[in-house]
């Protein structure tokens, strides 16, 4: 059977050719071998191994571990796991396992794993599968393991965490955020059921369920929604994870009945029956038909329902996490055919920047019909994608919802990796050039720019090296880039709809701009000095007034504005947009989520998509062209 690769970038199609000049040393995944340990082994081996492939010395086990239950716990790891040098350990596949099966040594575990082809799947995602068993066999799963599963979730989602003795290694090693599922098996799947599913913060943070013949008590309730596959389910258990998950349509694929919530069907409730149940075929199934179409994003404010929990401080300690679709790809190219290529080139060694730093790693992403010849030449959009400081490429491009976007929208993408180039107004807009004069099916009249955080700066400093080659922009969370006399002299002849996003925790919004800190700690009032000056500076280029603000008249904004909207996105966070309009199109928007603060949210990729779709450039007289009613 054809495995499924989840964002296996070291395997993507890749092209190289490296030179001599300064390269920006970028790599997906760490060099280790596949291992097999127990949980004390992991913890003992961790920070030597995460010392020796940064050279750093700075990696310690992390102490929400200490106490850990020893005896009960096995650590399969992949190799050449994610790089714990930047976000993509956020990408580690993650899946965990418990069952009240009981193991005479780490051969007999591993060959649990094995026969469910666990190790086979996370070899090709790039992860790790943790299978645990409870602390008293003989009473199975109970109170005692719940702590356990506690500190268990916080050391692995503890992505980039550190403390006063230095970096934890667990959350790197065998750790993992976005893509996090869990397995439970007989006494497992009830474990599940009573002790985990019930707790918001522990259900909350899983993208996907598989649980065999398990029970659940009456007295229980699922604490959020969940994507879950039962096996042998009691009929209580099926209408407490239905209700969780808001299901209003149902139906069967087979043998399997479905229940799911029509608006927003990853939430999604899938239950069988059998006698027999074979693990090897079910749970590469399940794997396949459920758990890769879903992820969870870590997007609320750290704490937000978890402020009492002995490891508060914690990144990412903001459960629930949002449900996102989940865009995973076979070898190089996505279920919808769209194809992922790996750059590592000196092509723009020539516009190095001062310090002789260039562009020399990028992504594409580029549905088939852009590379077969099945389109006419000029017909697909392109995106440049920019991402944030620390995050990589691929990892923003998903938790963006980037790589959704490629393949519902066929559009083509390229996202380089940029940290460190210090010329971005001629690498980035030569990059664009680059993807327009080898691929003919992409659109000079159909260019569009985003990114988020140091992604958003880069997106305004791609428009003051060459506006003309963008029909729209959205920078997003956007670290402010200064405009000059002489970036802002090519707006004289053309205009630039541009839509400025951000959200009410975000730094970019501030409760007291005298403050000038991030809002996280102050709660929204209104937006400052980035925002204030970016809407102010794109009304300048695009020929309309400049806006006064008044805070006390219009929250959040300062403005009225030509239009305004308020939205629900992914059925769960307000969304405010407001324009200023030119002749009837509208020029210079602000997009404002409800409760987010700064970091990456799936629906910023829609949005800006939502946005940008409706803009063309006339490539000969560089007039702006708007399309109202396109779908």
């Amino acid at each position: 059977m054809k495995r499924l690769l989840c964002l296996a970038l070291g395997l993507v199609m890749s092209v190289s050719l490296f030179s001599s000049a300064y390269a920006l040393n970028y790599t997906a995944h760490m060099t280790n071998e596949a291992t097999f340990e127990t949980m004390e082994e992991a913890r003992e081996n961790g920070p030597a191994a995460l010392n020796a492939f940064t050279g750093r010395d700075s990696y310690v086990g992390d102490p929400c571990m200490e106490g850990y239950p020893e005896g009960t716990t096995y650590v399969y790891r992949s190799a050449n796991m994610y790089t714990c040098l930047s976000a993509a350990p956020r990408m580690s596949t993650t899946i965990l396992v418990y069952t009240d099966k009981t193991f005479t040594d780490k051969a007999e575990a591993k060959a649990y794993l094995d026969d469910m082809g666990l190790c086979a799947i996370v070899d090709e995602a790039y992860g790790s599968v943790v299978l645990v068993t409870p602390i008293d066999p003989e009473q199975g799963f109970g109170d005692a393991d719940q702590y356990a599963y506690y500190q268990l979730q916080s050391a692995q989602t503890n992505i980039g965490g550190r403390g006063s003795e230095g970096s934890y290694a667990d959350n790197a090693y065998y750790g993992g955020l976005t893509y996090r599922y869990v397995i439970g098996i007989d006494g497992g799947a009830t474990f599940i059921n009573n002790y985990v599913s019930s707790n918001l913060d522990y259900v909350g943070r899983i993208a996907g369920l598989l649980l065999v013949n398990g029970t659940m008590e009456r007295i229980r309730k699922v604490a959020s929604e969940v994507p879950v596959y039962m096996v042998n389910p009691t009929d209580v258990a099926v209408e407490k994870y239905k209700a969780a998950n808001g299901t209003d349509a149902w139906g069967h694929d087979g043998d399997v009945d479905v229940y799911y919530n029509q608006n927003l069907p990853l939430r999604k409730v899938a239950v069988s029956y059998t006698e027999d149940v074979d693990l090897s075929a079910l749970v590469p199934q399940v794997y396949d038909d459920l758990f890769v179409k879903v992820m969870r994003n870590a997007v609320l404010r750290n704490g937000l329902y978890t402020a009492s929990t002995p490891f508060r401080s914690y990144n990412f300690n903001d459960a629930p996490y949002s449900i996102a679709e989940r865009n995973a790809f076979y070898t190089g190219e996505t279920e919808g055919h769209v194809f992922v290529t790996e750059h590592h080139e000196d092509r723009f060694a020539s516009i190095a920047d001062d310090n002789g730093a260039y562009i020399d790693v990028w992504y594409e992403l580029l549905p088939a019909e852009a590379l077969d010849g099945s389109i006419a030449d000029h017909s697909m959009p392109l995106i440049l994608f920019n991402h944030g400081g620390g995050d990589d490429p691929m990892q923003y491009l998903d938790e963006i919802g980037g790589l959704a976007i490629a393949e519902h929208e066929r559009v083509a993408i390229v996202a380089p990796y940029h940290s460190g180039v210090g010329n971005l107004p001629v690498a980035l807009p030569a990059l664009v050039r680059y993807m327009l004069d080898t691929y003919p099916a992409l659109d000079p009249s159909r260019v569009y720019v985003t990114g988020y955080s140091m992604g958003g700066r880069a997106s305004v400093a791609s428009l003051c090296g060459d506006a003309s080659l963008f029909a729209a922009a959205v920078p997003q969370g956007a670290v402010f880039f200064p405009g000059t006399e002489e970036y802002g002299d090519q707006y004289a002849d053309i205009d630039i709809p541009i839509l400025c996003c951000t959200s009410t925790y975000d730094f970019h919004v501030d409760a007291d701009a005298r403050k000038l800190q991030w809002s996280n700690y102050y709660g929204i009032d209104r937006i400052w000095f980035d925002y204030l000056t970016l809407i102010n500076l794109f009304l300048g280029y695009n020929e309309l007034p400049e806006t006064e603000y008044d805070f006390d008249a219009y929250p959040y904004s300062g403005f009225k504005g030509d239009s305004y909207r308020r939205t629900v996105v992914n059925g769960e966070y307000g969304c405010h947009t407001w324009y200023f309009e030119k002749e009837g199109v509208p020029m210079v928007g602000l997009s404002i989520i409800e409760d987010l603060p700064h970091g990456l949210y799936q629906e910023y990729a829609k949005i800006a998509w939502d946005f940008m779709k409706h803009y063309s450039r006339d490539t000969q007289t560089g007039e702006i062209i708007y399309r109202a009613y396109l779908d």
